[in-house]
């Protein structure tokens, strides 16, 4: 690794996780919002179901690792809740069995450390007109549904109050504004940018609020090589410096 070490949170997930990082995207945001505090890494599959990631835990996430990561945000469910195709095949995952693998997901993440802590991300809603406008000559017809994914994000935060995690209900959150299914999409599925500005801004509600010890909101985390240095911008009267350490003037958001 590189040095000095910082914490580190981990975004594990499907393809809202991988995709992240483009658009505008929600990682991407973070990324910037925790520079010289914490790495973001990023550990996204696109079409995973909790299937899948169930299968890969001790690979992701070593309990043996010499270092555990200070946080791990998890989203998995859109790809589960998917309507089932008539072959057996594809993403889709009964709700009573996603519901225990994303118990065995969350409790293997508890065990990696007293430290590290957890946040879900819940199934988000879909544009269903646009989705079934997304036709291809390379798939089958995409069945997903509000109705589906309602009872999926409703499963998900059941499970996690039952395990004591933190958990960001997306399906309610991203329809709080009026125009979502236009706005919060690039396809009716994946996020597009002002989708991402709402996953950020719940993520650092709930850091903000979370009783954790250490806290891991951004502002209550060190900056690194923060201390004023002669080699810093000379200041307007041309005998001291500007420490830039903390300055965020350039973000398009000032967030919270």
């Amino acid at each position: 690794m590189v040095a000095p070490a910082r914490p580190y949170f981990v975004l594990f997930g499907s393809s809202i996780v991988q995709l992240s990082f483009g658009h505008g995207g929600w990682g991407a945001h973070l990324s910037d919002i925790y520079s010289r505090k914490a790495d973001i890494v990023l550990r996204g599959y696109y079409g995973w179901n909790s299937r899948r990631a169930l299968q890969v835990m001790d690979q992701v996430f070593p309990k043996d690792a010499a270092t555990q990561p200070s946080l791990v945000i998890v989203y998995f469910g859109g790809n589960d809740s998917m309507g089932p195709h008539s072959s057996g095949l594809g993403p889709h995952v009964p709700l009573p069995e996603y519901i225990e693998n994303m118990r065995k997901i969350l409790i293997h993440i508890q065990g990696l450390s007293e430290r590290t802590r957890i946040i879900v991300l819940s199934c988000p809603p879909v544009n269903e007109e646009k989705v079934r406008g997304n036709t291809s000559e390379f798939l089958s017809e995409l069945v997903r549904t509000n109705e589906l994914c309602q009872s999926y994000s409703e499963a998900c935060i059941k499970l996690c109050k039952e395990l004591d995690v933190k958990v960001v209900d997306l399906f309610t959150a991203l329809q709080k504004r009026d125009d979502w299914r236009n706005a919060c999409f690039t396809d009716g599925i994946h996020l597009a940018a002002e989708g991402s500005k709402i996953v950020v801004k719940e993520i650092l509600s709930v850091l903000k609020e979370a009783d954790w010890e250490p806290c891991l909101h951004w502002k209550s985390l060190s900056t690194e090589f923060a201390e004023n240095s002669p080699y810093d911008l000379v200041a307007a009267d041309g005998k001291t410096t500007l420490n830039p350490s903390e300055w965020t003037f350039y973000r398009e958001i000032q967030w919270d």
